[in-house]
């Protein structure tokens, strides 16, 4: 099993930034994992934003995303990061961090055996 905890939401003006956190534990979790960030906004389908290869770094966003986040993570710590920046009105949505074992960077929600609890980013003036 794998436990997954989003941290670093909040509100946050047009322009801004954040940055949320994802810590990562449970006996079964290694190397061989790929991490995602996903969103959905009220009413609207839950849409992938950036996922990670953990052993290697690689990593792959959606367009539009792309330039203004960035996705990261430190081995040592664990954690995923999703930078958020130049954060838009419709960036608004609650935040999944998510993972499955594997090596490929997957785009699907459904591909992702877990998930954490969300965090909601509400950008507004």
């Amino acid at each position: 099993q794998v436990q997954l905890v989003e941290s670093g939401g909040g509100l946050v003006q047009p322009g801004g930034s954040l940055r949320l956190s994802c810590a990562v534990s449970g006996r079964t979790f290694s190397s061989y994992y790929v991490m995602g960030w996903f969103r959905q906004a009220a009413g609207k389908e839950r849409e992938f934003v950036a996922a990670i290869k953990w052993s290697a770094g690689t990593i792959h966003s959606a367009d539009s995303v792309k330039g203004r986040f960035t996705i990261s993570r430190d081995s040592a710590k664990n954690t995923v990061y999703l930078q958020m920046n130049s954060l838009k009105p419709e960036d608004t949505a609650v935040y999944y961090c998510a993972a499955d074992r594997g090596n490929v960077l997957l785009t699907r929600s459904i591909e992702y055996d877990y998930w954490g609890q969300g965090t909601q980013v509400t950008v507004s003036s």
